[in-house]
């Protein structure tokens, strides 16, 4: 780590600008004031500066900063008189923010070059701060520029903060990334507070604590200065990669303060202890009961066993082996989590991926390791002492991101000890947690884990989608109540009622347990039919298909019993990849999917991306709301070299196998026509003329109320419940204060159902559901009752759903249904299905 000394002529002065220092450099940064002469007055000393030097030294050499005048002299005069050896700089920068921008960066490793010139552009902050408000004379742009033009190598550029939450951790690792791809020292200050600070470093980057309405200096210097700034500022504009309200947009001028964190990301405070006999609600997530110990993720980052140091080159190599160990797990956790649910939801692996490379906290660890500390010993000082830096900041939502650092820390630290990620989860229990992130669900054991109780989340959230996935009862949004509950406190579980029962008497646990041993066994018997068509009590056959995101479970989903594939969402061909994947490509894996399913029907959704979780190799510029945007058959129809070369990958496989395809997202006869006539041009490049069944995804109320209109041109319908429930009632699936409004069947989308089967019958085309809904057998009944003749799910889901419509007659489930209509909620209208069952 380098040193550094201050030398001035006031001592009082030079003790203020350590003291100012040491806050941004820590305690275990080498840093020393030279200040005044030994009997206090005013002057510089060259013996004082000399010993100073001295104690600041170290194998990366020591940086000096003066003030002024004769305090260059004594400095030069102290260098030549030095007893030991070592490096020394001397710098020129301002001497406050200099310092302070020098402590910054020897504090996350930075060589004694990269420190002396963080120091020297310190004064870019106070020349942003005074802006267009300092006097005439005294102060030019911040990048030396008239507004609108390139600016030059070396300089900067100003950049408005845009987006709603600010410079966060997947903001700031945008940046970072974008910085690792230009051969430049990128630097980012934030006009009138911290830095400048490496833009290769998360951390640097988020002490920022850069809020929407905030300004930001970016200064760059190396060959491709200009092109990094360019794209800093393209990125900028999209809100770093999560869109901006359109008035910020177009104004291109600071934005107002922050709005605050959602519920879900503030964090959680002390509450009360639930009290035995307390009843818990929350939002059903996953039908099932549970019974036992409350089980919490042994989370600590507890300091290693002690170890003497092999010697800094050995130590050294071990933390990199641990790390690329780590980033390895990180790969597969996020590939694994993007098949199971979406891109959107493995995104946050990208922040923990750019927290391995940190500049910061490994440039601190492998310091530590020069100074003698073992591999283990010097990554967990450098992680707690991150971890707590961000939790210093003053800001909720970035306090709350140090969990992302302990929990990389963690990754890292379990490898060098040779232990598991995760501790305490020893034996079975209901798995308790504030919200269940995507680490942890690529972690779940459905073995061990008999349910999941989450404080927030809601029943479309990753946690409930990935529950149901498992078969694992859950409830969430039940509120930080349920997180004071203490490890081991006898917990029941019930997913389909939303209730978490604390500490249940004698008679409720028996009551529990008789009614778990009826649904294992109920479960025993759908499996064991599970390859039985599910034909209703009076002879009608629905068709019980699987949702898939992945090549790779098409087999697995036949053997759970599935019909066929209802939906296939390609988006999995393009997860973290640069560049589109090929038409030979998308062939090959299109046909491994149907081989798989043998001559079993595969419906293909094209596409289906927008500015909330955009593809690296499909750049976009940011929306103030993505889910009401430029995505869909919208997108595709932007692009239409990319929606051609996947029509022609359809239908090349549709020449040998009952492939269908299907347009996500339609609104319009016009976007039907136009998508149509994209399937003809793919026809005649490819000269397939097989019969290939063209439908749509009815995820829009525009879509339902002209279904008669749009059934003519399509083949079937395939209606998206998730999408439909949150556009209908006006509800972001995200939303854990509106969860009830997105949770079952809602009579006001059970409408929108009823409008699509009646559009689409009389054409004589086919209805199917696709969403969440499909898998809740109570309302796969309702929904069969509507008209509805094919349903889709989670493959584990699909034996009970079968079971589920065997054991009733179409005709009552026709009744059941026309009662939910007029229900006065999802609760109500479900229980109308779930009576037939009972």
């Amino acid at each position: 780590m380098v040193g550094i000394v201050v030398v001035s002529h006031s001592r009082s002065l030079a003790e203020g600008v350590v003291e100012l220092a040491r806050q941004m450099g820590g305690d275990e940064l080498p840093l020393e004031a030279a200040g005044g002469l030994e009997d206090g007055s005013i002057g510089t000393d060259v013996e004082r500066v000399r010993a100073a030097i001295e104690r600041a030294m170290t194998d990366d050499g020591v940086l000096v900063l003066m003030d002024l005048g004769s305090a260059l002299m004594s400095a030069e005069m102290a260098v030549e008189l030095l007893q030991s050896g070592g490096e020394v700089a001397l710098s020129e920068a301002p001497f406050v923010e200099g310092t302070v921008a020098a402590a910054v960066a020897a504090r996350g490793g930075a060589s004694l070059a990269e420190v002396r010139a963080e120091a020297r552009q310190a004064i870019a902050i106070k020349e942003a701060q005074l802006g267009d408000d300092g006097p005439a004379g005294a102060r030019d742009s911040a990048d030396g520029r008239d507004d609108g033009a390139a600016a030059p190598a070396g300089h900067g550029v100003r950049i408005p903060v845009l987006n709603e939450i600010g410079l966060h951790a997947r903001p700031a690792a945008l940046v970072a990334a974008l910085a690792n791809r230009f051969d430049v020292d990128l630097r980012l200050a934030k006009v009138g507070g911290a830095g400048p600070v490496s833009a290769r470093s998360l951390t640097g980057l988020m002490t920022l604590v850069a809020r929407k309405g905030d300004e930001l200096l970016a200064t760059a210097s190396g060959p491709r200065a200009d092109e990094a700034l360019a794209a800093l500022e393209e990125l900028a504009r999209e809100g770093f990669g999560e869109g901006v309200p359109t008035n910020a947009q177009s104004a291109g001028a600071a934005a107002p303060p922050a709005a605050a964190a959602p519920a879900s990301a503030v964090p959680v405070g002390r509450a009360a202890r639930p009290e035995p006999g307390t009843l818990v609600r929350g939002i059903a997530a996953s039908a099932g009961i549970a019974l036992g110990p409350a089980r919490y993720f042994g989370e600590q980052l507890d300091a290693p066993p002690e170890r003497a140091s092999e010697g800094a080159d050995v130590e050294w190599s071990r933390l990199e082996s641990a790390r690329e160990a780590a980033r390895s797990a990180i790969e597969r956790d996020r590939t694994e989590v993007a098949r199971r649910t979406t891109a959107d939801d493995a995104a946050i692996f990208a922040v923990h991926l750019a927290l391995l490379d940190d500049e910061a906290l490994v440039g601190a660890a492998r310091a530590r390791i020069e100074g003698g500390a073992s591999a283990e010993a010097a990554w967990y000082a450098a992680s707690q002492a991150t971890a707590a830096a961000w939790r210093a900041l003053d800001d909720d939502l970035l306090r709350e991101r140090a969990a992302d650092v302990e929990d990389v820390g963690r990754r890292v630290l379990a490898v060098l000890l040779g232990r598991e990620r995760h501790g305490g989860i020893d034996q079975a229990g209901v798995l308790v947690v504030s919200e269940l992130t995507p680490a942890d669900a690529a972690a779940l054991d459905p073995e061990l884990i008999g349910g999941i109780a989450a404080a927030h989340g809601t029943a479309t959230a990753h946690a409930a989608i990935l529950a149901r996935a498992l078969g694992i009862p859950a409830v969430v949004g039940l509120g930080p109540s349920v997180l004071s509950v203490g490890e081991g406190t006898p917990l029941l579980l019930d997913g389909s009622e939303g209730t978490v029962l604390v500490s249940p008497d004698e008679e409720a646990a028996e009551h529990a347990l008789h009614e778990r041993e009826l649904e294992v066994e109920r479960r025993r018997r759908a499996r064991h039919h599970a390859h039985e068509p599910a034909v209703t009590k009076d002879g009608t056959t629905i068709e019980v298909a699987a949702n898939l995101g992945g090549a790779g479970k098409a087999a697995g989903a036949v053997e759970l019993g599935a019909d066929g594939v209802g939906l296939l969402r390609t988006e999995f061909l393009f997860l973290g990849r640069q560049e589109i994947p090929g038409e030979e490509e998308q062939v090959q894996t299109l046909t491994q999917i149907a081989d798989a399913l043998g001559g079993r029907p595969l419906i293909v959704r094209t596409l289906d991306v927008g500015a909330d979780k955009p593809l690296p190799a499909l750049p976009m510029a940011a929306e103030q709301n993505p889910f009401l945007g430029m995505r869909g058959i919208r997108l595709s129809l932007r692009h239409p070299e990319l929606l051609a070369m996947q029509l022609r990958a359809i239908l090349r496989v549709a020449a040998n196998y009952p492939l269908k395809v299907m347009f996500p997202m339609v609104a319009t006869a016009a976007e039907l026509d136009a998508a149509l006539a994209a399937v003809s041009r793919a026809r005649t490049a490819t000269d397939v003329q097989v019969a290939m069944e063209v439908g749509i995804m009815v995820e829009v109320p525009a879509a339902a109320l002209q279904a008669d209109l749009l059934a003519r041109p399509a083949d079937f319908f395939s209606i998206g419940t998730n999408d439909l429930t949150q556009y209908t009632m006006a509800a972001e699936r995200g939303n854990e204060q509106v969860g009830e409004l997105l949770t079952g069947p809602q009579p006001a989308v059970l409408r929108l159902v009823a409008e699509t089967v009646a559009g689409a019958a009389a054409h004589g085309r086919w209805v199917g559901v696709c969403g969440e809904l499909a898998g809740d057998p109570a309302a796969a009944v309702l929904l069969a009752g509507l008209g509805v003749r094919e349903l889709s799910m989670a493959p584990p889901l699909i034996a009970e759903v079968k079971q589920a419509l065997r054991s009733v007659a179409l005709a009552d489930a026709v009744a059941a249904a026309g009662r939910a209509l007029d229900a006065s909620d999802s609760a109500q209208a479900r229980r109308y299905g779930a009576d037939l069952l009972s």
